[in-house]
């Protein structure tokens, strides 16, 4: 190649023209997921106000979960499998996604949350935004050889929107598909699509909750830099905790549902006996702090991934007593998502770990935050991109470390099944 070659617009119009094309596909699909997660975030603050104001309606909770499981059995079909479904799709396309599925799971979510079950808000957003996709692609007679990028698209708008981080976002819909392999091509209109998602989102008026960490740690003994070793190997030790709790999380909440689909032939009594289980084991506590998502209470003294930043915003075993609730909720067939309280397991156990450790307890608990979700989804660039936006630049490398700890500490499952083996993390 010569000089010359750089002066032919030729040069530049080749590699501009799939830009186009992708903004012109993907931008729709990031307005449509931005716009649905904004409108579910809203209907998320409010059903979980109601809940506060009427603390009885825990008590409906197996009820609630007998009509979803009667819903989901008489309608569903293959939209049950949720996001699951949607990362085969991206696999093989096949089948395609029902556009059934994103009313389905917006309102199996909000009943979820409105009676008290402990889940999140991640798969509703991810299992949206790709039944958007494949909504818009089917209504706009899209050709099939764009359905597959359409798709992860409506993923990075859904993660990215409901979170607002559009990189993690972007990155998230590469990472998940394959244990330890990202596929760069469709790295461009995933992040077009998760930062149209985000500016949509937070164009109708949604704002995330702020999120904080002090500045740069004092100066040590062992300082090299603007790095200190012996806190290296504590958030390292801290890495591998985190991942020995995200592996916790997969095995429990895999095993409470392979448990009662064993155990429990008859599909509507799976989440009757788990919604009594979760009454049971709040009564036992005397708290319903652990029920929902956990991102606050109006109660001064609950633990939410808000005080988990602060000396005693959380118990020592307050990590645990969310990661049961939630294995229970999911495990017995609620819907929702895992990652929020993936965000307050990990945030409560490294509040629990920084006086172990002698290091700050928001800058624990913020890696915690992060790094457990990193271990469970197998998602650690992911979660790395999300410390950074959450929390800003300064703590990378330490947010980095104990994503990457904790990737490797968490075994080869996840809590996504549908997540092909690629690499392995190491030789068993």
């Amino acid at each position: 190649m010569t000089v010359f070659d750089f002066l032919r617009p030729r040069t530049y119009t080749h590699s501009l023209r799939p830009i186009g094309l992708w903004l012109l596909l993907v931008a729709p699909v990031g307005v449509l997921c931005g716009s649905a997660s904004a409108f579910f975030l809203w209907a998320l603050d409010q059903v979980t106000q109601v809940r506060f104001d009427h603390p009885w309606l825990l008590f409906l909770l197996p009820l609630a979960g007998v009509a979803l499981a009667w819903v989901y059995h008489h309608h569903a079909k293959v939209a049950a499998r949720g996001t699951n479904l949607i990362i085969d799709e991206i696999h093989a396309p096949g089948g395609g996604v029902p556009a059934r599925l994103t009313p389905l799971i917006l309102g199996a979510t909000l009943v979820t949350h409105l009676v008290g079950g402990s889940a999140g808000r991640e798969g509703t957003a991810v299992q949206m935004g790709g039944g958007l996709a494949s909504a818009f692609s089917r209504l706009c007679r899209i050709p099939a050889e764009h359905h597959r990028l359409l798709l992860m698209a409506g993923v990075a708008a859904g993660f990215g929107s409901v979170f607002g981080t559009p990189l993690a976002g972007a990155v998230f819909a590469l990472e998940v598909l394959t244990l330890g392999r990202v596929q760069y091509t469709m790295l461009i209109p995933c992040l077009l699509a998760a930062l149209i998602g985000d500016l949509t989102c937070t164009a109708w008026g949604i704002v995330h909750t702020p999120l904080f960490i002090a500045g740069p740690l004092a100066a040590g003994p062992f300082t090299l830099g603007h790095l200190d070793l012996l806190v290296l190997v504590k958030v390292a030790l801290a890495g591998a905790c985190f991942g020995f709790c995200a592996r916790l999380f997969t095995a429990t909440s895999h095993g409470v549902q392979a448990g009662l689909t064993r155990w429990v032939p008859t599909y509507w009594l799976r989440p009757a006996l788990g919604g009594a289980a979760v009454i049971a084991l709040s009564c036992a506590l005397g708290t319903q702090e652990y029920l929902g998502l956990g991102t606050w209470s109006p109660n001064a003294g609950d633990v939410t991934t808000i005080s988990v930043f602060q000396i005693s915003g959380a118990d020592t075993w307050s990590w645990f007593w969310k990661l049961a609730f939630t294995a229970i909720t999911l495990g017995a067939g609620f819907k929702g998502g895992e990652v929020t309280p993936l965000f307050f397991i990990g945030g409560a156990l490294g509040n629990t770990l920084a006086g172990l450790l002698g290091l700050p307890v928001d800058l624990v608990a913020g890696l915690g935050f992060v790094a457990v979700f990193a271990g469970a989804s197998n998602t650690p660039l992911a979660c790395t991109l999300m410390g950074i936006e959450l929390f800003g630049a300064q703590h990378a490398v330490l947010l980095a470390l104990a994503c990457w700890m904790s990737y490797h500490f968490s075994g080869h499952t996840g809590i996504y099944s549908a997540q092909r083996p690629g690499e392995r993390k190491h030789a068993d």
